[in-house]
Parts: structure tokens; C-alpha cells; sequence
């Protein structure tokens, strides 16, 4: 029914659950109070609580919130050791903890990684040198774009080539290494 949602909660349950959870319970200690007093009329919102998406696999929640909401996106679902992570993350860290936020900073990273080994399986594997704009320097204007103008990226730009070439050269070196040395012991 429309109005105020249900907010009934076991706050002791919660703060067994979420470590610092509560911290902010006295309304003195809050300065938006005034502000959070509900007003149905004020809203214009006029809906009736929509049908919730089936739930196809355990999905990554906040220690928070204790359900999902009544739509939420499937179309990536977490895979790999990316996957393992995020479940880490939500599964043992509140929102409000860095190492929550940082965990899921490495499995985008790691997301990324598993995405571009896994291109080299298909019939058309990643180009770093088309896809990351090395080209495009050459082919449209590049250098002329950053000399006379008053550009911010400027003072970081010997360093792009670094962050974004420099992990493919890694790779193929490692990869190169590896090689030599499997041939030396197949020697």
C-alpha cells in the first residue's frame, strides 16, 4: 500500500549483525532530523509496492540491508576469482568499511583481467593497441591536441603510456620468459 515503508528492525539484532551499527541512533547526534520526518503529501508519490524479481542465485547484499529490492540487475553476474571476492566483501564488511570498498576496487581489477585472458579462448581476442587509443595518437591528431593548450591531463601524460601499455608488455615478456623456459627443460 502506498506511504511509509515498514521500518520496523531488532536494533540489538542489528548490532549484533553490523559492527557500529546504531552509532548514530540519538537524534541529537543527527542534524537532518527535522528533515526525516515523513510527510505523505509532500512525496506526489502514488504507487502500490511493485512484485519482486525472482531471485535465480545468491545475490551480493549488504550486511545492511537485509533483502533486496524489488528490481535489481542480473545481467553480470559475479564469476571467477572477481566473484569470490565480492562475495567476500559484502559477506564480511559493512558499506561504511574501507576494506569493503577496496575489495571491490581489486575484483574490478582482477574482473578486467579474467575478461581480457578469457578474449584470447575466442576467435577475437582484445587489441590493446586499438582498443586502449595507442593508434588514435597517431592516426587523429594526438600530439597536436596537447601542445598550446592549457590542458590538466597534461602533467600526467608521460605516465598514461606506462598505466596502460605497461601491463601488456608485462605479459608478453612474461609470457615470453615462460616460454624460454619450457623450452630449456624440454631441451
Amino acid at each position: 500500500m502506498p506511504g511509509e515503508p515498514d521500518r520496523r528492525v531488532d536494533r540489538e539484532a542489528l548490532r549484533a549483525r553490523i559492527p557500529g551499527w546504531g552509532a548514530d541512533l540519538d537524534p541529537a547526534d543527527r542534524p537532518a532530523v527535522p528533515r526525516l520526518r515523513y510527510d505523505r503529501a509532500a512525496t506526489g508519490a502514488h504507487w502500490e509496492f511493485p512484485e519482486r524479481q525472482p531471485e535465480r542465485w545468491p545475490r551480493e547484499r549488504s550486511l545492511e540491508h537485509a533483502g533486496l529490492p524489488p528490481v535489481f540487475g542480473t545481467s553480470c553476474p559475479p564469476k571467477g576469482f572477481s566473484g569470490v571476492l565480492r562475495r567476500h566483501a559484502y559477506r564480511r564488511y559493512s558499506e561504511g568499511r574501507a576494506a569493503h570498498w577496496l575489495i571491490l576496487l581489486a575484483a574490478d581489477r582482477i574482473d578486467a583481467w579474467e575478461s581480457h585472458l578469457a578474449s584470447f579462448a575466442t576467435l577475437r581476442p582484445d587489441n590493446p593497441v586499438t582498443e586502449t587509443g595507442v593508434r588514435a595518437e597517431f592516426t587523429r591528431h594526438g600530439l597536436s591536441s596537447r601542445t598550446g593548450h592549457q590542458r590538466t591531463d597534461l602533467s600526467h601524460q608521460w605516465l598514461d603510456p606506462l598505466l596502460v601499455a605497461g601491463p601488456w608488455v608485462l605479459a608478453g615478456g612474461a609470457a615470453l620468459a615462460a616460454g624460454r623456459a619450457l623450452l630449456r627443460r624440454v631441451r
